[in-house]
């Protein structure tokens, strides 16, 4: 059984181990850098639905199917599904549960949730509640700008440090036992909030929070950059990287080139105009299970720190005025 460690942290003693990943992109995401790494690209942004909201429910379901199947797995196979989304009650996650039929666990993290479902998963495994969990997260960039900013009918002009809410899903199954990149611990964060209200500014929002699970994570383990092949936060984009930067050296820690950002990835920003980069639930769900998932395979990686950003917001907060708090969540993966 597991063991917390210091104040916010948890180390697994018998490690989960990701044994499938899949995830879909949108059209913009297939026509960047990492068009390679995706299982499925749209075509256009309905996905064949008859809406946008309807389109992000079947990425979700699709991807956790197509996880399964990669490893010759159905629905009923799977002991719970963790998912979550950006809607209003998480309706895309609820209703693709509907259709998978598999005892569920409904997240909200916001763009955090990828990693939030990781780490809830990884105690389920862990502490011998289940031998295997299916996990997702989705976001749809036209669902998110219809709720939380503005109809895209109207073609707002969006300041330079706005980011483009990322299409995509990723799914992951994650086993008590079998091969692939394992589990071995992470911090559970807790909520930062700043008093940033801007909601086209997430990064400056959210900077602080991936800053106190890091450093937290840092204390409570023992560990430093150097302990860490890759630091990839999920969504800050170059303005919230920037400020973690900041952040992390007022503190004596300089993560250098270790630390990358999913939603600075995803796009290719000298030619896709995505102003401050990537976020959405599907931002650090579809890197992580794409890219950084075959990285991982590869052995390029021996340990990295995956901390994934949510902005725990809404579109009636934002209306009254509220600012925006901001939790981090990180979970270490390692192929030693």
């Amino acid at each position: 059984m597991g063991n917390k460690t210091g104040q916010q942290s948890i180390s697994f003693s018998q490690p989960p181990v990701i044994t499938s990943a899949a995830c879909i992109a949108g059209t913009d995401e297939g026509d960047g850098p990492l068009t390679q790494y995706f299982d499925w690209i749209l075509e256009d942004a309905l996905f064949g639905e008859k809406s946008w909201e309807l389109a992000e429910r079947k990425m979700l379901e699709e991807s956790a199917k197509l996880a399964l199947k990669k490893i010759n797995l159905q629905p009923q196979d799977a002991d719970f599904f963790l998912a979550g989304d950006l809607l209003n009650q998480i309706i895309s996650a609820n209703y693709a549960a509907r259709g998978l039929e598999i005892p569920f666990f409904g997240l909200f993290g916001a763009c955090s949730t990828f990693v939030e479902a990781l780490l809830l998963g990884g105690i389920l495994l862990d502490g011998g509640f289940s031998q295997r969990v299916l996990l997702a997260s989705v976001s749809h960039h036209l669902t998110a700008e219809r709720q939380f900013r503005f109809p895209v009918e109207q073609g707002v002009q969006r300041p330079a440090t706005a980011q483009w809410t990322v299409t995509a899903a990723g799914a992951l199954v994650v086993e008590a036992q079998g091969e692939g990149p394992r589990l071995t611990g992470g911090t559970v964060g807790k909520v930062v909030d700043l008093g940033i209200s801007d909601a086209n500014n997430m990064g400056a929002a959210m900077a602080p929070a991936a800053a106190d699970s890091i450093l937290t994570h840092f204390q409570d383990t023992g560990t430093n950059p150097d302990s860490y092949d890759l630091i990839l936060t999920g969504d800050l984009g170059s303005v919230g990287q920037e400020a973690l930067v900041q952040l992390l050296k007022q503190r004596g820690y300089d993560p250098g080139e270790k630390l990358q950002d999913c939603g600075l990835l995803v796009y290719d920003t000298d030619r896709q105009d995505m102003h401050a980069g990537g976020s959405g639930c599907g931002c650090a769900a579809g890197v992580f299970s794409g890219l950084i998932m075959q990285k991982l395979r590869e052995k390029q990686y021996q340990q990295i720190l995956f901390v994934a950003t949510g902005a725990l917001m809404s579109p009636v907060s934002s209306q009254q005025g509220e600012s925006i708090p901001a939790v981090a969540h990180a979970v270490v993966i390692s192929t030693m």
